[in-house]
């Protein structure tokens, strides 16, 4: 099929890149960072998650462009974040048995890097405290504050209270505050997001102030995702964590359209076979881009955007064309993911595209459950 018209997206040299492949744009990246950094106004608010990119490259043009404090979900990703000597990275999660043991060894192998992680209940927390005593530690906290996603956490009242005044006890631990994400909260309605918004932050806020009463020092919080961003860079007291803007999807695209981020990362594709007159194979399948959606909202092509999706399997997604198409086998498409974050985890490595041209590559070096640790 005839490519005259040049996108931002297109491939100059594409016979050099095999598909199904992840490709990320670099000065579209950086970008979106600097429009992150200019919403907010202070970048130490800033505290990004990690599970989008799960590369050091990502991380360390974030920390160029003043950005100290980092979220991540699993071990290999805090591990990735000490290795950039990060200044300050929250493991959202609350680790038990061996993944604890994981992150005491993380802490002593990166001592730059002050590490913090979740808890939600004495028991786990006294366990926090116990191993990290026997290790010669003392490990910083929050607790994980259940504000709707019915996930993990604890409610936002009396009993969150008490845990925080029990913790404080613990002589392994070190209490800094509290974390919240409001993930169930994906209104496209800017005005119901912020009022769901307050709606959540309205008894995080009185817990805050109620044990600041109490005489405890100020209380940090973690609090959003990329939803509630904007709302939450104008509460100067928190801070936030978005995490899908280093690289933008079509999910949060349609979604957000308030939020100026760019695609900066797509997965190439090609046409590797064509079963009757109207159809065309391409090599995409559930393997290559995240599945968890609908059929119709895993991927939208920015070069074709009037194929339909009739089925995908493990490695073939499967088109209609509509008869008398001019489409051909090795012709290339351009999809850009609804979900980029588990997309992203499904390759070992992302290729560089900057002015066309095959650039360089990121290794996505957190996508694994173990680095070396």
């Amino acid at each position: 099929m005839d490519r005259t018209d040049k996108q931002w997206y297109t491939i100059n040299n594409p016979d050099k890149l095999d598909s199904p492949a992840l490709i990320i744009y670099p000065d579209r990246v950086k970008k979106n960072i600097g429009t992150i950094v200019k919403m907010i106004d202070d970048p130490s608010r800033l505290r990004p998650h990690v599970k989008t990119h799960k590369t050091k490259e990502a991380a360390r043009l974030m920390m160029a462009a003043g950005i100290n404090k980092f979220k991540c979900a699993t071990i290999a990703e805090a591990e990735m974040l000490g290795m950039c000597n990060a200044e300050d990275v929250l493991l959202a999660y609350q680790p038990n048995g061996p993944k604890l043991g994981r992150l005491i060894a993380v802490i002593k192998q990166y001592p730059e890097t002050k590490f913090s992680c979740l808890i939600d209940n004495l028991e786990s927390a006294g366990e926090i405290s116990g191993q990290a005593l026997s290790n010669g530690l003392r490990i910083p906290v929050y607790i994980d504050l259940n504000v709707g996603m019915d996930r993990t956490g604890i409610k936002p009242d009396g009993r969150a209270m008490s845990l925080y005044e029990e913790t404080t006890l613990l002589k392994g631990i070190e209490i800094l505050g509290f974390h919240a994400y409001d993930g169930h909260v994906h209104e496209r309605d800017l005005e119901m997001r912020k009022k769901l918004s307050e709606q959540i932050f309205s008894p995080v806020e009185k817990l805050k102030r109620g044990l600041e009463n109490k005489g405890f020092r100020p209380i940090r919080i973690v609090i959003g995702g990329s939803p509630t961003f904007p709302i939450y860079a104008k509460k100067t007291e928190v801070e936030c964590s978005p995490g899908t803007f280093i690289f933008w999807d079509k999910g949060y695209q349609d979604l957000l359209p308030e939020q100026n981020f760019l695609p900066a990362a797509l997965i190439l594709s090609r046409v590797i076979s064509m079963p009757d007159e109207t159809k065309i194979c391409i090599d995409l399948g559930h393997k290559s881009i995240a599945a968890e959606n609908d059929l119709q909202k895993r991927l939208y092509f920015l070069n074709a955007p009037d194929l339909n999706i009739i089925s995908q399997s493990e490695e073939h997604l499967v088109l209609e064309a509509g008869e008398h198409h001019q489409w051909k086998i090795g012709d290339l498409l351009y999809a850009l993911p609804f979900h980029i974050c588990p997309t992203c985890a499904l390759y070992e490595y992302a290729t560089l595209i900057e002015e066309g041209e095959l650039s360089g590559t990121w290794k996505i070096i957190a996508r694994d459950r173990k680095i070396t640790i």
